[in-house]
């Protein structure tokens, strides 16, 4: 199996074409463990992407993970329609 990775993600493209599909929003929730409207599911996944660092954008075949340790989430973007895929909580190591 043969990875695609790609350098060239605009993060400033990625906010300007975000999108959500109206399930989206429960899966966000279900996988936070949260209850939050979906205004502030949309605030909420622009500010973690402007928040992460370029570097923490990887393209893998069509999907955009942005992973963001501080706040422990991983978001997974379409790279060709910019829609939310899901958004998980990163699994720490323990130690």
């Amino acid at each position: 199996m043969i990875n695609c990775y790609d350098t060239q993600i605009s993060k400033a493209k990625i906010l300007s074409n975000l999108c959500y599909t109206s399930l989206v929003y429960g899966r966000i929730n279900k996988k936070l463990g949260c209850r939050l409207s979906k205004p502030e599911i949309e605030a909420m996944i622009l500010t973690v992407i402007d928040e992460t660092p370029i570097e923490q954008f990887q393209r893998i075949g069509k999907n955009i993970y942005i992973t963001n340790t501080g706040k422990n989430i991983k978001i997974t973007i379409n790279s060709n329609t910019y829609c939310i895929i899901t958004v998980n909580k990163i699994k720490i190591p323990e130690l």
